[in-house]
């Protein structure tokens, strides 16, 4: 049996309506979060959830880290069900949600943490020697008398994932982890996730609207749209069935070379000696293209590459209709 296993949740929520105009009363609306979803994962694998907003993605989160009770379907983590043995079952997990705070905003973060210590019940050598480790990874160690209040987002976060990491979780959940972060946040916040995957055996499931943390996370990747699973697989598998326009940026001895190109070039881009191009392959071959840019000029410069990976997940969502 896998760590997790999922089959068919199903879980809707009531809505109402803004009261029209002249209606003593509100309307009601059910929106289906979850329609039989079912999934398995592997102890230690790292996983991406993806999908657009609204998918489903945390109500998935949430029923399983035992804050939602789902209305039919089953769940199992460790042999667990997370709701209704939620008591033991968190001490095995930790949760860190992008927009939300286990810490106490208004003192030391060091002083939360030692609240979760008890909390957990970690033995105090376990404790002391497992925030040390944490802190020098985090790089935490001259924020820990400083109120989670005063921090800024990225060390906010880097604070919130060093406490859910205190009891050495088996399972970890992160919804939106990197939110706001700058880009050097965001690299020292993947190293830190794919060394505690790979030293620990932590099972991750990962939600995100970065596609970058995705692909440099996770070699599985589960896509969610209207509380329905579309797919469950690798990302370059699933990346090349998108993946349908290149780039060219091409730089000229010239100011002005003199470009011959078809209508199916998608897009050109001038500025002096410098044209960036989009095209498709199935409309003119590289190599052609190719051909047609070496005629125009003497070329100092040039770049061949696919889409950025964050237009070619629109692409996705686009035909599949989220």
């Amino acid at each position: 049996m896998s760590y997790i296993e999922v089959e068919k949740l199903n879980k809707s929520f009531t809505v109402r309506k803004k009261r029209e105009k002249g209606r003593l009363f509100r309307e009601k609306e059910i929106v289906e979060a979850l329609k039989d979803v079912s999934f398995s994962v592997e102890r230690g694998e790292l996983v991406g959830y993806i999908g657009p907003n609204g998918a489903g993605k945390s109500t998935t989160v949430k029923i399983l880290s035992g804050i939602l009770t789902p209305e039919s379907g089953s769940a199992l983590v460790g042999g667990s069900v997370p709701w209704t043995d939620r008591r033991e079952y968190v001490r095995h997990i930790g949760v860190v949600f992008g927009q939300r705070s286990q810490l106490w905003w208004d003192v030391p973060i060091q002083d939360s943490y030692s609240l979760l210590k008890d909390i957990y019940r970690i033995p105090l050598p376990d404790y002391e020697s497992r925030l040390r480790e944490l802190s020098e990874a985090l790089q935490l160690e001259e924020l820990m008398r400083t109120p989670l209040r005063l921090l800024s987002l990225g060390q906010r976060m880097r604070a919130e994932l060093c406490g859910s990491l205190l009891h050495r979780p088996e399972l970890l959940f992160l919804d939106e982890p990197t939110i706001g972060l700058d880009a050097v946040s965001k690299l020292a916040l993947r190293d830190f996730l794919r060394s505690e995957n790979k030293e620990y055996g932590t099972t991750i499931m990962l939600t995100t609207h970065d596609m970058e943390d995705i692909a440099a996370l996770c070699p599985r990747v589960m896509v969610l749209g209207h509380g329905r699973k579309l797919y469950d697989g690798g990302l370059t598998e699933l990346l090349e069935r998108f993946d349908k326009n290149r780039t060219v940026s091409v730089r000229y001895d010239t100011e002005e070379p003199q470009l011959e190109l078809p209508d199916s070039v998608q897009t050109v881009v001038r500025n002096g000696s410098d044209v960036r191009l989009t095209y498709s392959p199935a409309d003119i071959p590289t190599a052609e293209l190719l051909t047609l840019l070496q005629r125009a000029g003497r070329i100092q410069e040039m770049t061949l590459g696919s889409e950025n990976i964050d237009h070619l997940i629109a692409a996705m969502y686009r035909e599949m209709d989220l």
